[in-house]
């Protein structure tokens, strides 16, 4: 870009014209540079990294909170910021978790908390689905988990099991746990948020965020459409990647001849471009709430089977197969 601009300079003196025609090529030809370099700069906010590059239901809860924290002077702001921030939280370790559990499913690692949570899903009685603390069990425990070993270092799984992986982040996501509880149970202390008390909770946030930085590296791809061509023996896949803060995104394409073929359904595809299979832990549908594209796990409420977004919480009776989730263990 500097040789660009250097370049853009010194082609101004090799014109003839008056300065105000100089002036114009100058700036006409110059857009494009200065829009790199815009566009390079916010590469150094995380702010910026987070909205555009984390997976759809981080990366949207977390623009909640900026426009939450940019909206000065509204009623009860730092209330409404603290409740955004708390379930942006809980959304990425949601997310992680979730991840985790699907990645471990294929690859035949278990652990306590992730039997504990399909035993959530499939038990029969009046209890309810995973919450904050099922999600954080998940993820302090799947590094000891049985079989980790056994995967080759560039599993995505890796990464996932060191999310939580030291005294500090296990620090910042206990202190979160604890306000999200107290939230949810009626057991604030104060009747406003304090600023101290919203800004502990934001820097946490944010410290599990920039932990998390390798989500955007590992694509969400909701698959749309799958066809087999048998004379070159691969799959022309056309999908949907939810990465950044809308779910309106452009459809692509691209072949695939991997071993194991193609479903319309969601993957994570691994720095390697390989398709790990998220379904049925996560699924991709239209919210029949808000008609939004949002991205749904299998939760409970007194004993009834649902789906709940990840995106925006809306939930209702289990639509899909249950037949998906007793063959994972989850029913």
């Amino acid at each position: 870009m500097a040789a660009e601009a250097s370049t853009l300079a010194e082609s101004v003196f090799d014109r003839s014209g008056s300065p105000e025609e100089a002036r114009r090529l100058i700036i006409g030809a110059g857009q494009l540079t200065r829009l790199r370099s815009t566009g390079a700069a916010q590469l150094d906010d995380p702010s910026f990294i987070v909205r555009t590059q984390y997976p759809y239901p981080i990366a949207l809860r977390w623009r909640n909170v900026e426009a939450l924290r940019s909206a000065d002077g509204q009623e009860d702001g730092q209330a409404k910021e603290y409740a955004a921030v708390l379930k942006a939280a809980e959304t990425l370790l949601g997310y992680s978790a979730l991840l985790t559990t699907a990645l471990a499913h294929e690859a035949g690692v278990t652990c306590k908390a992730i039997r504990a949570f399909k035993g959530k899903i499939a038990t029969t009685g009046l209890g309810g689905g995973p919450g904050f603390g099922d999600w954080q069990r998940i993820l302090e425990q799947i590094s000891a988990a049985e079989g980790m070993s056994d995967l080759p270092p560039e599993h995505p799984l890796h990464e996932l099991a060191v999310l939580l992986g030291d005294n500090e982040a296990e620090v910042a996501c206990q202190s979160l746990g604890t306000k999200r509880n107290s939230k949810a149970h009626g057991r604030e202390d104060l009747p406003a948020v304090s600023a101290s008390k919203l800004q502990e909770a934001h820097d946490g946030l944010r410290f599990l965020l920039d932990r998390a930085r390798f989500l955007a590296d590992l694509q969400l791809l909701d698959v749309t459409n799958v066809v087999w061509d048998r004379h070159d023996q691969s799959d022309t896949v056309t999908f949907r990647r939810l990465m950044g803060d809308h779910p309106v995104v452009p459809t692509e394409t691209m072949r695939h001849t991997g071993p194991n073929r193609i479903a319309p359904i969601l993957y994570l595809a691994d720095r390697d471009h390989g398709l790990h299979p998220l379904s049925p832990f996560l699924t991709c549908e239209k919210c029949e709430q808000c008609a939004t594209l949002s991205l749904f796990h299998a939760d409970k409420e007194q004993g009834a089977l649902l789906q709940t977004s990840l995106d925006h919480g809306h939930y209702y009776p289990y639509r899909a197969d249950e037949r998906a989730l007793r063959a994972v263990g989850l029913q």
